[in-house]
């Protein structure tokens, strides 16, 4: 599916950690989607809401490096973009993720990444765990079932 075709009527998109790795990192054969993505962010077409979930699973591979560039690229994306919005975990997204988790067997992690989406009016939420399918109440767009 074509990025323009799955962003049809998207405002406000979450970012799962996946896409913001791909993205920061580079990586193949996900970048060229993502870097989009980043594009129509960056030119206000776009709003991205994301979460401490995703600043914190980003960071683990850079801190067992020892990468405080890349450490830094991941807190300078998620905290110094125009556009994104780095959101707080709260009461109503922790009793949201329980529900979340307990009627969809999700992770918490994941649980608390939907229902951050769920409460800041997400309408798409981008990640690349075709298992989140499952989830009805946002749009799941899966990145590796992109194209440019």
């Amino acid at each position: 599916m074509k990025i323009e075709s799955a962003l049809r009527g998207v405002s406000q998109i979450y970012l799962d950690t996946a896409p913001v790795i791909y993205y920061v990192q580079g990586v193949t054969p996900f970048f060229p989607v993502v870097d989009a993505l980043f594009q129509e962010i960056e030119r206000g077409k776009l709003r991205a809401i994301s979460s401490p979930v995703t600043l914190a699973e980003c960071m683990v591979l850079p801190l067992r490096l020892g990468d405080s560039a890349l450490q830094q690229n991941f807190l300078d994306l998620l905290t110094n973009t125009q556009g994104i919005t780095l959101t707080n975990i709260d009461v109503e997204v922790g009793r949201l993720a329980a529900d979340m988790e307990a009627r969809y067997r999700l992770k918490l992690p994941d649980a608390l990444q939907i229902a951050t989406a769920l409460v800041a009016g997400c309408e798409a939420f981008l990640t690349n765990d075709v298992q989140l399918r499952r989830v009805t109440e946002v749009k799941i767009i899966v990145v590796g079932e992109l194209e440019v």
